[in-house]
C-alpha cells in the first residue's frame, strides 16, 4: 500500500505548469493528515496543495495459493482520496479584471491537469488502474477553496 501512494505523490509532485516550463504546479503534495484542519496562518501547507489519503478499501477472498504469503488470496478495491486546496484571494464576477477572475479559476485548472494525469494510470505493476469515480467541494469560511477527487483502484492478488 505505501508503494501506491508514493507513486501516486511522485506522479501529482512531477506536474509542471506547462509543458515548456519545470515549475512544479502544485507547492505541497503530502499525505493527508490533518493539515487543513489548522485554520488561518498556521496550516502547514504551502498553496496550492494536494493531500492524498484513503477513502476506503474492500476485499474479496479469491481462494488459496500455496507457497505465497499470505497463503489465501484477495482482491480488492481501494478508493484514494486527493484533496486539492488553494487559497483564493479574487473573485470571479462577471465585472472582475480579466487577470483578476482567470486566477480565481486556478484550483479548477489544477483539478483538471491532475486528473489528466491520473485517469487511466496504474501507480503500481500488476495492480489496477486509478479511475474517477466521484467529486465534491468542501465549504469552508476561511478563504481556502478545497475540492476532494475520489479515485478507485482494483487491487489483485493481495
Amino acid at each position: 500500500m505505501i508503494e501506491i501512494f508514493k507513486s501516486i505523490q511522485d506522479k501529482i509532485a512531477a506536474i509542471t505548469v506547462d509543458n515548456e516550463t519545470t515549475t512544479p504546479l502544485l507547492n505541497y503534495v503530502d499525505e493527508d493528515w490533518g493539515q487543513l484542519d489548522d485554520y488561518g496562518i498556521n496550516c502547514p501547507v504551502k498553496w496550492p496543495c494536494c493531500l492524498i489519503d484513503e477513502q476506503s478499501e474492500s476485499y474479496s477472498d479469491m481462494g488459496m495459493q500455496r507457497g505465497l504469503n499470505p497463503i489465501n488470496r484477495q482482491q480488492g478495491t481501494l478508493t484514494i482520496v486527493l484533496t486539492i486546496a488553494n487559497v483564493k484571494l479574487t473573485n470571479t464576477s462577471s465585472k472582475a479584471p480579466l487577470q483578476q477572475k482567470q486566477h480565481a479559476w486556478h484550483i479548477k485548472e489544477i483539478k483538471e491537469r491532475i486528473h489528466a494525469e491520473l485517469h487511466g494510470w496504474a501507480p503500481v505493476a500488476g495492480q489496477g488502474k486509478l479511475m474517477r469515480v466521484s467529486g465534491n467541494k468542501v465549504g469552508r469560511d476561511d478563504g481556502v477553496q478545497q475540492h476532494r477527487v475520489f479515485y478507485s483502484m482494483g487491487l489483485n492478488n493481495v
